[in-house]
């Protein structure tokens, strides 16, 4: 066990899939952990998984971590900086200018209160979802403010640095338009794009294929904790989406007369702007670069895939990245794996020789 920077204890408020993973990640590090949670049987099944303790009389915490949702966020923060006047305090709310306001209105002690916000989850929530190594290597915002000096906010850093996350610093404002972009705007597009599957007959939706699931993922998640966080960063998200719009009713005019002059031209400008925009999306390490992709058919067996991938390790080759598309109906896979480019051709080659359907 590799030793804490922090000193402890350490506060969790709301122990859904965050504050979990949090307590987690911590007590791995030796860290005594103090869980609270509105619902004392979510308390119970973390203190049970092991996610840290129940408070106890006396307990001083050098630092609270608060994981509920965004519209009752404010609210615990400003009680728990009342509660422990020596404590640092941060939230991991995934909108931070609306809190801090707040705050700031309130005339709460800012100088002990730091937003923060990691950009990590799971398509499952509540703490039995929890997992220590959910932050490895993900980025954690902290929004940065004038009001806290450096050394009071290291608490927060040497929280990110426990749990294997990278930090960024930004202010409330840049995090808040940032997400907007990354996370908000694409949740609305997915959710509006899956609406148009209720009424859709079942012969189209048998040919659904990995692009429709890619678009519609995120649309699963839950529709209440997202009224509550568009509620909060509503004029970035809609900026976004007036200017998605913009684009959307270009690409429509064009294809209502797709013989008019210059229209197909249009179309193709703008598939291939959707092109250069995902090729600034950092890969693996952060690294802005495309991957070859290589589509292998695997049968619906038990142990093919391990096969799989012990044949590309065999071949020398690392795997950048991967996903799975299942027919219905079909007793066959489509593994599509990503790989560079200069090793393309020569696992080709290995893979069949070793038995392997290449597709295409």
């Amino acid at each position: 066990m590799t030793e804490s920077r922090l000193v402890g204890p350490v506060r969790i408020v709301g122990v859904g899939l965050l504050g979990a993973s949090i307590g987690l990640g911590l007590r791995a590090k030796g860290v005594d952990v103090i869980l609270a949670d509105a619902s004392p049987t979510h308390l119970a099944i973390a203190v049970d998984y092991g996610a840290g303790r129940p408070a106890a009389p006396g307990d001083e915490p050098q630092l609270v971590v608060v994981c509920v949702p965004p519209d009752v966020t404010a609210d615990v923060v400003a009680a728990e900086l009342e509660a422990h006047p020596t404590a640092i305090v941060t939230d991991v709310a995934s909108v931070k200018l609306a809190v801090y306001t707040d705050l700031l209105a309130r005339g709460a002690d800012l100088s002990r209160y730091i937003g923060s916000h990691p950009m990590a989850g799971r398509e499952l929530g509540g703490p039995m979802s929890g997992r220590a190594d959910l932050f490895v290597g993900r980025p954690w915002v902290v929004a940065a403010h004038d009001g806290i000096t450096y050394r009071d906010g290291s608490a927060i850093d040497d929280l990110i640095l426990d749990l294997g996350a990278t930090l960024v610093e930004l202010t409330p404002e840049q995090h808040d338009r940032a997400v907007a972009l990354i996370s908000h705007a694409p949740q609305v597009v997915s959710s509006l794009m899956a609406r148009r599957l209720i009424d859709a007959p079942h012969t189209a939706l048998n040919l659904a294929g990995q692009g429709l699931r890619d678009v519609t993922r995120v649309a699963a998640s839950d529709p209440e904790l997202w009224v509550q966080i568009l509620g909060q960063n509503a004029a970035p998200v809609a900026e976004i989406l007036r200017a998605y719009r913009d684009d959307l009713d270009r690409f429509i005019a064009a294809l209502e007369d797709v013989e008019a002059p210059g229209a197909r031209r249009r179309i193709a400008e703008e598939l291939f702007g959707g092109n250069t925009g995902v090729e600034r999306l950092p890969g693996k390490h952060g690294v802005d670069r495309r991957f070859a992709s290589l589509i292998v058919m695997v049968d619906d067996r038990p142990g093919q895939l391990a096969r799989l991938f012990n044949d590309v390790g065999d071949a020398g080759v690392n795997l950048e990245d991967f996903r799975m598309e299942h027919s219905p109906g079909a007793q066959v896979g489509l593994a599509e794996i990503f790989i560079l480019p200069e090793v393309h051709e020569r696992l080709t080659d290995e893979l069949a020789s070793r038995g392997w359907r290449i597709a295409g």
